[in-house]
Parts: structure tokens; C-alpha cells; sequence
């Protein structure tokens, strides 16, 4: 296996003619000169981080309430490990890693306090005006919401980096314009009027890699913050196919390792295993479909970066078996019941009075329309921190939920 990973290389080699290359990018939506020590893509990368929203995930949380304790992961230090992957895979792909990385760095712009609980809430409360959807809210945050340039609002990102973030899981349209899960997003679609992202086609390399990273990053560091937590332990995890051949070989090797240092052993071979996996995977469609440029990647019948047929069924089962024993058990449940009464009632309060909503955000709603409205007040919650909502939350009513 060390021969043929070696093959594939995980040194410099020049990029492939299928790689996005930014000296052909296809711009961005407000024309600006080009950097003469930048690239196009090392640009938006650098524009991402200094955000105000990069700089929030400090404080969303991934699975556990932030103030649990300071080990556990937030959006920030989850998106880190996704953008160190996405790189690696990148590198070894022969593609663009400055794009991989932007990709990786800003999918989570759009997630809302309190994780998935925030964002269904808002969801529930948008019904009537377009739902809520965390990756069209990413779209949102980087095309309007962020303003820190004089000559337009968002980040001003590339085609590429844009197209990356709406699609990295994939195509939302079939060839003839129809929705392939669910409806698109409105703000998706009006987007796609002003700067078309080819909604019908897959994103590039790069985006594939920062999608596979996010599934490789929580699928192994969710069990590390599971087993510090007391939700999960070594043996339960020797039910699940993947950590159990894992802990197996382990143990055999180191016998009288400690569960501390066997957890971490755990996840660190883990993340090898997996994106070695990518890699030879990646590797042999490439070697099948044989593209020579970037359209070969948007125009083949499947994504390019996937887990293997052997993998998968062991991805998939561990995926499941997290889902039942983290993200529904019973005491996360509890939290999240906290969590979703906190945005509810912070989304009625500021609907019912827009006032509550600080200066820059209150104006002109006073007589705006329903739907204008909400969506004003779904923009400055989601874009708020678990801290932030908890406060506001105290500051508008007499009890608020205790997470901890």
C-alpha cells in the first residue's frame, strides 16, 4: 500500500490540465484588478478568514454547547481540520489547493447558532417565506451580508470558489432544470440570475475534496468529543466495522496503552484510513474518465472524489451509528430543546418588534413586508453566536433554557 500511495505522490507536482487553474478563473461578479502577489484563489482565501462571519464560528457549536468545556469542537476548529484535509487531497489530486482550502474554510458560513437545532428552528419559522437553508445562507453571508468593502456588498469571491460552495455535495439541478433533492433555494436561484453557477453540473475537484474533508472530519473527531463527553466508549465503538478493525489492530500492537491515548490512536488512523481511501479512489476515476480540463470534471456522470465501494458501507454504518448515540441521545436531545426554544422565541420577538435588533439591522423594517422581514431577522440570527443568542435571549425574557 506505501508503494502505491508513494505513486500516487504526496510531493509538489505541477497541476493537471483538470484542475481549476487560477490564471483562467472566470472572475468575479464586480470586476477588480488583479493581484500582482496573489493568486485569484489565494485571494478569496485570504478574504474568508478575515471575515466577520469566519471569525463567529469561534463560537457556533459543532455538536456540544461551546461552554461545556474548551476541548470540544466549534464550527472554527472544525472547519480548520476540514481545510487541512481538503489541502492534502488537493495536493495529492494535483489540483488547486488554495481553492480546495477557501472551499473548505467557508462551508459553514450559513450555520446558524446551536448547529443543526438552530437552523431547523429557523427553518420551522421561515416555512412560509422560502424555508432556511444553512448552505444558501453561506451564499448569503458571502454575496450580501458581509460589508467591508466600498465598492459592494459580500466577499466578492470567484466563480469558482462561489460554484464550490453552493454545490461541493453536488449538482441541485438535472439536466432538464429539475431539482434533484428538494426545492433550490430562492436565494440560490436569484443568485444564479446575476452569476450563473451551473446548478445542473458538479463543482470542481477542489469543492469535492473540501466536501469529502467535512464527512472525513466529523466522522472521526465527533467520535473524539463523543468519547471525552461519556456519550460513547471504546467498547461501543467495537460494534462499528470501521473502529473496531482499527481498535483491534491498535490493541494488538499496544496491549497496555491507556483508553486516552487508544482514543486518539483511534482517530488519527482513522483519518489515514479514509483519505487514503479518497486518494486511490479519486485516483482510479481519474485514470477511467482520463479529463482534460476543468468541463470534464463538471460534465462527468458522477463525482470524482468518493469513498470506495469497500469503504462506503463502513462510512455509512458509522455515520448512523453516531447519529443514534451522539446526536440523539437523550442528554444532547435535552440541549437542543433549550437551543430551539432560544431561537424560536429570539425570531418572534424581533419579528413582533424589530427595534430589539441592534442599529444597522432595525431600519426601514418597521413597515416592510411579512416576508422581508423575516428574512431580515432570520439573517441576524443565524449569524449570531451560541453566547450571543444566550444573551440576547436573557435580555428579552424572564427565563431563558439552561444548556450546560
Amino acid at each position: 500500500m506505501a508503494k502505491q500511495l508513494g505513486e500516487i505522490g504526496f510531493g509538489y507536482r505541477p497541476r493537471a490540465r483538470y484542475a481549476c487553474n487560477p490564471a483562467r478563473s472566470r472572475g468575479r461578479l464586480f470586476s477588480e484588478p488583479e493581484s500582482p502577489t496573489r493568486t485569484p484563489f489565494q485571494r478569496d482565501r485570504d478574504r474568508i478568514i478575515h471575515s466577520t462571519a469566519f471569525r463567529r464560528l469561534k463560537h457556533k457549536t459543532q455538536v456540544f454547547i461551546a461552554h461545556e468545556g474548551d476541548h470540544y469542537r466549534t464550527r472554527l476548529t472544525h472547519t480548520i481540520e476540514v481545510a487541512q484535509i481538503a489541502r492534502a487531497l488537493a495536493r495529492a489530486l494535483r489540483c488547486d489547493e488554495d481553492l480546495a482550502e477557501a472551499v473548505a474554510l467557508v462551508h459553514d458560513f450559513g450555520h446558524t447558532p446551536f448547529g443543526h437545532t438552530g437552523e431547523d428552528a429557523l427553518n420551522e419559522k421561515m416555512a412560509a417565506w422560502g424555508g432556511f437553508d444553512h448552505n444558501a445562507q453561506s451564499l448569503r453571508v458571502v454575496t450580501r451580508l458581509e460589508r467591508r468593502y466600498a465598492e459592494f456588498d459580500g466577499l466578492n469571491l470567484t466563480w469558482e470558489a462561489l460554484e464550490g460552495l453552493v454545490k461541493h455535495n453536488g449538482p441541485l439541478l438535472d439536466a432538464n432544470g429539475r431539482s434533484l433533492a428538494g426545492d433550490v433555494p430562492k436565494s440560490i436561484l436569484d443568485y444564479c440570475e446575476r452569476q450563473d453557477l451551473e446548478l445542473d453540473r458538479y463543482a470542481s475537484l477542489e469543492a469535492q475534496c473540501a466536501a469529502i474533508a467535512d464527512d472525513i472530519a466529523y466522522n472521526t473527531h465527533d467520535i473524539d468529543d463523543g468519547l471525552r463527553a461519556g456519550l460513547l466508549t471504546l467498547d461501543m465503538l467495537e460494534e462499528v466495522q470501521l473502529p473496531a478493525s482499527i481498535l483491534k489492530a491498535t490493541r494488538r500492537r499496544y496491549p497496555n496503552l491507556d483508553d486516552v491515548r487508544t482514543g486518539h490512536e483511534l482517530m488519527r488512523r482513522q483519518i489515514t484510513i479514509m483519505v487514503e481511501d479518497v486518494i486511490r479512489t479519486a485516483t482510479a476515476r481519474l485514470a477511467m474518465l482520463q479529463p482534460r480540463r476543468v468541463a470534464d470534471i463538471h460534465n462527468a456522470p458522477t463525482a470524482i472524489v468518493a469513498f470506495s465501494d469497500e469503504l462506503a458501507p463502513a462510512e455509512r454504518e458509522l455515520k448512523a451509528f453516531l447519529y443514534k448515540n451522539i446526536y440523539r441521545h437523550d442528554e444532547v436531545m435535552r440541549v437542543r430543546a433549550g437551543a430551539e426554544q432560544i431561537v424560536l422565541e429570539l425570531f418572534d420577538a424581533y419579528f413582533a418588534d424589530p427595534n430589539e435588533m441592534p442599529e444597522g439591522w432595525h431600519e426601514g423594517l418597521d413597515h416592510a413586508l411579512d416576508r422581508v422581514r423575516a428574512r431580515h431577522v432570520a439573517d441576524f440570527i443565524a449569524g449570531m453566536t451560541d453566547t450571543y443568542a444566550i444573551k440576547e435571549h436573557q435580555r428579552l425574557f424572564d427565563h431563558t433554557p439552561e444548556l450546560g
